[in-house]
């Protein structure tokens, strides 16, 4: 466990210094799964804070879903709110130590918290990528804002241009479009993907 980013992480939660956090799964993930048929997906959402997409998605059926956070405190705020989603599918890990092969890994304001290295963003596709079985998908939310040199100033963004340089290596691209649904606050401020582990 990286233990400087986990009190970081909790730290934020203590001080309710959330502002990613909406309160409600976000439309785009939402209407993403709402066209999902295989309800037996082995399915990751790896940062998942509060959890509010996990909800929704194992209310709907998706008993097969593991909700993976650095800090237990949103974990905690999960089960509360969730006390019959089993205990064994809540991962209180880091992301890079966690092993598990999964159908589908829906990401959501989790690439954009770390520091924009190529180092940290080489290393967070390729550890997607380890953790898909062959041809299982990596969906969601990329920011589409300019990265700035302050790299204490989370979210951090990018574009899809520098974002495929680090994807291409890993995925192929199903859809990667600026997103048409976004929330009100985001709007104009998000791609939306469907990557294909190579």
């Amino acid at each position: 466990m990286n233990i400087k980013e986990q009190s970081y992480w909790t730290n934020r939660y203590k001080e309710k210094l959330t502002g990613w956090d909406i309160g409600y799964p976000s439309t785009p993930i939402k209407t993403y799964i709402d066209q999902l048929k295989d309800k037996n997906l082995k399915i990751l959402i790896p940062g998942a804070g509060n959890g509010y997409e996990a909800e929704y998605i194992y209310k709907n059926g998706f008993e097969n879903i593991y909700v993976l956070d650095i800090s237990e405190l949103p974990l905690s705020s999960f089960k509360q709110r969730n006390p019959e989603f089993p205990m064994n599918q809540l991962l209180h890990e880091d992301f890079f130590s966690h092993i598990g092969i999964y159908d589908l890994i829906i990401e959501q304001t989790f690439f954009c918290s770390f520091v924009p290295t190529e180092v940290n963003r080489t290393a967070y596709f390729k550890k997607m990528s380890d953790l898909l079985k062959p041809k299982g998908k990596l969906v969601g939310l990329w920011f589409n804002f300019p990265l700035s040199d302050d790299t204490e100033k989370r979210p951090f963004g990018g574009d899809k241009k520098l974002y495929n340089t680090y994807l291409n290596l890993y995925f192929n691209a199903k859809i990667f479009e600026k997103c048409y649904n976004s929330i009100q606050k985001r709007e104009n401020k998000e791609l939306f993907g469907i990557f294909e582990n190579k």
